[in-house]
């Protein structure tokens, strides 16, 4: 008893320092930096609760309002509508539905099959084939917890099978599958340009040779690790086995055209092309591959509308954060301290690294655009940072936090795939996430590889 007693003390002892630690951390930040102090100290105390992101964003800025400032809480009504009353945000919920169609549809599986059959026979064929199908999924899907789901519950099994080890390929799947997000459509591109009142096309445009390149590299890694450890090779397939496979993957593939054509040809807008997405995939999968029964398009349905509403809520609350901030002069004041002390763009694109792998520690993806883009992105364009170089740097960080704990969803999603737990998870992926942070370096300072194409059509 006295043994239990002395380390419940210790215990006590050490979270009473943590927390007069963090309260000395918010004075100091509340004496230092004035109203900047007050709003960041009070979402983190809020955070710090365990509340969720996006209720310790509409609380921060209900507290701060009625408390430091005379802004009229009609206004704080108005913004809650007139901040999301924006075109471009109805493309995330029809990116979810057309992702949730395909994911239950049998889109994935001919996807597999299509990418086995032309690069199974190399060292690591299986391996370098998710990769594949994780690329050609994210191409049509905008998620990445979405294409983790659809390709490794199909190929991380196989895999198994064929005699790699398990760790292997959920290295392999867990990293690929933030392809997802980067390589267009994507959802967090679709949110940053609504923080930032960016161009969705252009930075759509701006993902295809990151994407395309990273998705190179990762595959270069597993045919490198395949090679050196001796894992299984596939028989080649013949090119009539090759042409079949891309007959029954071909209304999966077109859907590629149809939302990246429909955009670039002009003939759609990002929101229009979202649309017609979900509308082609609930066609694929329920009357032409027929994987998906009337009976479970309401469950489809549901699963979006709750996926969406989610989303749009945390969106909801970070709009009204971004209207604090700005009535409070925030953003501008950050940007004048940065310039003040004379960082210059090498030296401020690495701190944003820095301050966005740090806050895919703590934050997903969305809550971390909504809350830091409208902080940083005046600060990169008073440095002459092109919006579209900014936006893929940004997306590629999120990419690398979606792998990494503590609440990297890739892992935790692959973790419920594999059965394996998280700090296993994390040592399977090393070999890749350390590839995706030299690329994202590449990236950052490399602004060529994401502005090429969007300057070369125009954007």
């Amino acid at each position: 008893m006295s043994t239990a007693v002395a380390g419940w003390e210790q215990f006590s002892k050490k979270k009473a320092a943590t927390w007069l630690l963090v309260i000395a951390v918010i004075l100091g930040a509340i004496a230092t930096l004035g109203s900047t102090g007050i709003v960041f100290a009070l979402l983190l105390a809020l955070m710090l609760t365990g509340m969720p992101i996006s209720i310790a964003l509409g609380l921060t800025v209900l507290t701060f309002l009625f408390f430091f400032s005379e802004v009229p809480t009609e206004a704080v009504a108005m913004k809650l509508f007139t901040g999301i009353e924006k075109f471009e945000i109805m493309a995330i919920p029809f990116f979810i539905l057309a992702g949730n169609f395909l994911t239950h549809g049998g889109v994935a599986k001919r996807m597999i099959n299509f990418a086995t059959s032309m690069v199974g026979h190399w060292h690591g064929g299986l391996a370098l084939a998710g990769v594949m199908a994780c690329a050609l999924f994210a191409a049509v899907s905008g998620s990445s917890p979405a294409t983790v789901v659809a390709i490794g519950s199909i190929m991380m099994p196989a895999m198994v099978r064929a005699g790699y080890p398990k760790r292997f390929g959920a290295g392999v799947i867990t990293t690929s599958g933030s392809l997802g997000i980067l390589i267009p459509p994507s959802i967090p591109m679709v949110v940053y340009c609504v923080a930032t009142n960016s161009s969705v096309g252009a930075l759509f445009m701006g993902g295809v040779i990151p994407g395309l390149m990273l998705a190179s590299l990762l595959g270069l890694v597993a045919w490198w690790r395949a090679k050196q450890g001796n894992l299984p090779r596939m028989k080649k397939a013949t090119w009539g086995e090759r042409a079949k496979a891309f007959r029954d993957s071909i209304w999966g593939l077109f859907l590629i055209v149809i939302v990246l054509g429909g955009i670039y040809s002009g003939l759609f807008t990002p929101t229009e092309a979202a649309a017609m997405s979900a509308v082609y995939a609930f066609v694929i999968a329920v009357f032409v591959y027929r994987d998906v029964p009337f009976k479970k398009v309401p469950k489809v349905l549901l699963d979006s509308a709750s996926m969406s509403a989610m989303l749009l809520y945390i969106i909801t609350n970070a709009v009204l954060f971004s209207f604090l901030m700005t009535h409070e002069n925030i953003p501008q004041l950050m940007a004048d301290w940065i310039l003040g002390h004379n960082l210059g763009v090498v030296s401020f694109l690495l701190v944003t690294n820095v301050l966005l792998l740090l806050a895919g520690n703590v934050m997903e993806p969305s809550s971390i655009i909504l809350i830091l883009a409208p902080i940083l992105y005046p600060v990169a364009m008073k440095l002459g940072i092109d919006p579209v170089h900014f936006g893929v740097l940004i997306t590629v960080n999120m990419e690398v936090g979606m792998c990494h704990p503590p609440v990297g969803l890739n892992l935790y999603v692959a973790s419920g795939i594999t059965k394996m737990g998280i700090s296993e998870l994390t040592v399977a992926v090393w070999p890749w996430l350390l590839a995706m942070l030299g690329f994202m370096l590449l990236v950052t300072y490399v602004p060529i590889i994401s502005l090429w194409l969007p300057r070369a059509l125009g954007y």
